[in-house]
């Protein structure tokens, strides 16, 4: 590792110790990196590419991705589309709030040591919302989840059947952190700042709507992938951050709003809020919403909420998201939080103001330093709308794009060695998926008078909407106000139980059997548990159809619910959640079946149509037969039986316990050491388990103990 030193500051203490990290030798990660982008311009980022890792924050009901990069640049999440992340509410299928985001850091009077240590008066490093290089601008170095339990194992008719199982990859597991997830971020920049960022989620019902994002900036002096460390005083550093929020992207997107202009956020409205904390509520945020457009085929007036055209559907965009922030250190030696952070609260152009940028062009630097560095508007996008009298968003400025808001913290002086911590935490929030539906087929079908937030009726529909639409902000701004009291008790808040660590569905002929294990009940909070059932898709409204423990009427608390309601022919999904005595409950996403369960064939009352499909299996034709390659069925069962499957000359080969009360059991052609039968005849042997009577008549149809057999044939 080499070290050089340089400052730029006469009072510059040469005793002070320096932080030196070590490297390991070129990790393959980088050396991936190095060969896709050996011939890339340095100022752009090509692809998203190989080796660079995303994780998902997926446990609560807003959900998003993140990237090793430190940013979350615009069409580089899982999907790669635009519009992506921030979804909330997330059960309702993709209302994704979010286009891209940046950090940026600048400091002045830089001397460059990864380029000739040539001067620049201003020196800036970006992660987004379009540009960024991992090889030589900011570098990841650590990128890992860390959950409080692992997600749950669900099962549906024996397949994994949950979106946890690529919405929550964890890493480790840390029973002591407080929240249900961190993403531990960390990565070094060409500017000799290292950074950590730590971001933590929720899945508590009531605090499921907000991140919080803790970042600690340190002078390492770390400059390249080699490890090499410049001692450098840096002066006037600056701490940036923007969003570009992405309303008008709903999952139902269809052409009753102008393409490549609302979806663009071209119409987003920007808030800024900046109460003196001696005289009232102390919040430092800055929010978005969408506004209403001139071009909507239902006028401007009435386009509040971005209402669907037909009757049976949510608003398209009743949201509102923002930051808060929660604390911003006075400088290197004084840990206090500065009330007078940010520095800058801008709004930008979302396509003029982040377009080309080259970390050796001075000309493209300094300009990134006077966007990061420009401090307070006079009024924010909303309030000079109010005041020159415009009521469509889209009508607002000229820049093709909308406008984002960014926060700029600085300016700090950091030696070797020191460090800035900065935290603030970005929420969605707005009238819940239910009441959303509610009052945009109110207001489709034009039935008043209207009942109005609060109190009061209205004959107007434009003005119930837009009122139903604008207690978004009160719920944004309660929103806030928990992330900060989360953030002053360091993270610790009520918590329910524990889901079940299991949870199964099977299908059966007349009910759905679901069951899951007691691992949450070792929780000293634990009182009981409630079942939910959706039918027809799961990004539907779910229903609850039990609930055991004390105060239910199944008082006593079980691992299993037969649900003899399901109707033929229909999809059911299904979720079960652990109730603490403090009546929170644990996320229903952690066990939120992804895969349908339904009645299958009933049971037959004699043994007469009993069959095996298909026989004789033959291994050429196995294409023509089942999805799985080696799968048999067994038809026409009695609803409980036990199968054991012989050779030709009497060898045991497997036992199924059919006990579903379905007329149908599917078997993988595996012996008990789950070993694909050979070649041969078999026997398969039918008992029933249980007596089995006619419902109507009484009359008794299988008695326990009786038998049949069938044989089959397979050829490999």
């Amino acid at each position: 590792m080499t070290t050089l030193t340089h400052t730029t500051r006469a009072h510059h203490s040469s005793d002070r110790k320096v932080s030196k990290l070590s490297f390991h030798s070129q990790n393959i990660l980088y050396l991936t990196l190095a060969l896709l982008m050996f011939f890339a311009n340095s100022s752009y980022l090509i692809a998203q590419p190989s080796g660079l890792e995303i994780k998902k924050f997926g446990v609560g009901n807003l959900q998003s991705w993140y990237s090793s990069l430190g940013s979350e640049l615009e069409s580089r999440g899982p999907l790669g589309d635009q519009m992506e992340g921030l979804n909330w509410p997330a059960q309702y299928g993709r209302y994704d709030n979010q286009a891209a985001k940046s950090m940026w850091i600048g400091t002045t009077d830089y001397i460059d040591p990864t380029y000739n240590f040539t001067p620049f008066p201003y020196k800036v490093v970006v992660a987004g919302t379009r540009t960024s290089d991992p090889l030589r601008m900011i570098m990841p170095v650590e990128f890992k989840m860390i959950g409080k339990f692992d997600h749950p194992l669900v099962i549906v008719d024996g397949n994994p059947a949950t979106d946890m199982d690529y919405d929550d990859i964890v890493d480790e597991v840390d029973p002591s952190i407080a929240t249900d997830r961190i993403i531990v971020n960390k990565l070094n920049s060409s500017l000799g700042i290292t950074i950590t960022r730590t971001l933590s989620a929720y899945s508590q019902e009531n605090n499921d709507n907000f991140f919080i994002y803790d970042y600690v900036f340190e002078n390492t002096g770390i400059v390249d992938l080699d490890g090499t460390v410049v001692n450098q005083t840096l002066t006037d550093v600056i701490f940036h951050f923007q969003s570009r929020y992405a309303f008008g992207w709903v999952p139902f997107e269809e052409d009753w709003y102008p393409s490549n202009n609302i979806t663009w956020g071209r119409n987003s409205v920007n808030h800024t809020i900046w109460e003196d904390p001696d005289n009232g509520d102390p919040l430092r945020a800055t929010y978005v919403w969408y506004g209403p457009h001139s071009q909507s085929i239902h006028g401007c007036d009435a386009d509040w909420g971005l209402p669907h055209p037909t009757e049976g559907r949510a608003l398209g965009h009743p949201a509102y998201a923002g930051v808060v922030v929660l604390h911003a250190d006075t400088d290197p030696n004084d840990e206090t939080d500065d009330l007078t952070q940010p520095s800058t609260t801008a709004h930008l152009g979302s396509d003029g103001d982040n377009l080309s940028f080259d970390q050796y062009v001075a000309s493209a630097m300094a300009t990134y330093y006077e966007n990061m560095s420009q401090g307070h508007p006079d009024m924010s996008i909303w309030e000079e709308m109010q005041a020159s009298g415009i009521g469509c968003g889209d009508q607002y400025g000229g820049d093709p794009g909308g406008y984002s808001p960014a926060q700029g913290y600085g300016p700090y002086t950091l030696e070797p060695g020191d460090n800035i911590h900065i935290v603030f935490a970005e929420a969605v929030a707005g009238i819940d998926f239910e009441k959303s539906t509610l009052v945009g087929n109110t207001w489709f079908n034009d039935i008043g008078p209207f009942d109005l937030p609060g109190s009061g009726t209205t004959t107007d529909r434009n003005e119930y909407k837009r009122e139903w639409v604008q207690t978004g902000e009160d719920s944004l701004l309660q929103t806030f106000r928990r992330a900060v009291s989360a953030y002053e008790n360091n993270y610790e808040i009520d918590q329910p139980p524990p889901p079940p660590s299991e949870f199964l569905v099977n299908s059966g002929g007349d009910r759905i059997i679901l069951s899951w294990n007691q691992q949450a009940e070792t929780d000293d909070n634990f009182s009981g548990y409630r079942v939910y059932r959706a039918e027809g898709r799961p990004d539907a409204f779910f229903d609850q159809i039990f609930e055991c423990g004390p105060g239910t009427s199944q008082s006593g608390v079980v691992n299993q619910f037969e649900d003899v309601s399901a109707r033929r022919g229909f999809d059911y999904f299904y979720y079960v959640e652990s109730v603490g005595s403090n009546n929170l409950v644990s996320s229903k996403f952690y066990t939120m079946t992804n895969a349908p369960a339904y009645l299958r064939r009933p049971a037959e009352d004699t043994f007469a149509e009993l069959r095996i499909v298909p026989n004789p299996f033959h291994i050429k034709s196995r294409s023509m037969q089942f999805d799985a390659p080696d799968r048999l069925a067994f038809y026409g069962l009695p609803g409980f039986c036990t199968i054991r499957i012989y050779t030709e000359r009497g060898d045991l080969v497997e036992t199924i316990e059919h006990q579903d009360g379905s007329g149908d059991e599917l078997w993988g052609s595996t012996t008990a050491a789950r070993q694909l039968i050979v070649s041969g005849l078999y026997i398969a042997h039918f008992e029933v388990t249980r007596k089995i009577t006619d419902e109507e008549t009484g009359e008794v149809l299988y008695r326990e103990g009786e038998q049949t057999i069938r044989k089959f044939v397979v050829i490999r």
